[in-house]
């Protein structure tokens, strides 16, 4: 059995997979933002490895809650799924990050640098990354006037080509990226016509299966078939652009 760590694991998909996982008799670390937000584990915590609190919005936090998966072991995989969608207004952190890059980027970059490395790695994407290309030069939106939807877009561009990145560095590591679809989550809303199932099963696969189809690296996936992503992602210039951004602004480099 597999010891696997996922993000955000409170609700919509990353509570689908740990419970489908818990269900399999994998030890599964769970997360939750806050002390409040960990009571609604309640159900799940007797038979998970763990669980770990750390609001991904900051930095301090986000650091944190690294030591403390580490303090439980070396895990096999960990699953990247917590992500803040449509952000009203640039919500700034204590860092003074948009929020939306804050979790939905930095907070995966400063995991994958901070974690003892794992057998494999999964982030979530959405197809909404194909319109995300662009300059990084305001990656943090502090010239442009805030557009959530784009944000949205670049962060999910962001963490694919992180994703991509590290298949390509680190060969020793099975790194996947995955497009779960518009599902009727709580970010997606009750009127989302993906295929929560398939989209919270692709995730678990790729962690745990030995399929040869799953034990690959580098893939862009929607519902366990490979995908196409945006072609700035599999750019190896702009990859290595943007970790040396990310690196700027967290203080950490992803060796």
């Amino acid at each position: 059995m597999s010891r696997i760590f996922i993000t955000g694991s409170t609700d919509g998909l990353g509570r689908a997979a740990a419970s489908a996982l818990i269900g399999e008799g994998h030890d599964v670390v769970l997360h939750a933002r806050s002390p409040e937000r960990a009571a609604v584990l309640n159900d799940l915590a007797p038979e998970a490895a763990g669980v770990v609190v750390g609001d991904l919005a900051s930095a301090a936090e986000t650091r944190g809650l690294a030591d403390q998966v580490n303090a439980i072991g070396r895990m096999d995989a960990v699953i990247h799924n917590a992500g803040v969608f449509l952000e009203p207004s640039r919500a700034a952190t204590a860092e003074g990050h948009a929020k939306t890059l804050a979790v939905n980027t930095l907070a995966p970059y400063l995991l994958t640098a901070l974690i003892v490395r794992p057998d494999r790695l999964i982030y979530l994407s959405s197809g909404l990354h194909l319109a995300g290309a662009g300059s990084l030069r305001d990656i943090d939106w502090t010239a442009r006037q805030w557009n959530a939807g784009q944000a949205y877009s670049e962060s999910k561009l962001q963490v694919t080509a992180l994703a991509l990145t590290v298949a390509r560095t680190w060969p020793e590591v099975l790194s996947n990226v995955v497009d779960p679809g518009w599902v009727p989550t709580k970010m997606g809303g009750p009127a989302a016509t993906g295929d929560l199932t398939l989209g919270y099963l692709t995730q678990t696969w790729l962690a745990v299966s030995n399929d040869a189809a799953a034990t690959v690296s580098g893939g862009y996936w929607h519902h366990r078939q490979r995908r196409e992503p945006a072609a700035q992602a599999s750019d190896p210039a702009f990859q290595d652009q943007l970790m040396d951004r990310l690196a700027e602004i967290t203080g950490v480099a992803l060796c």
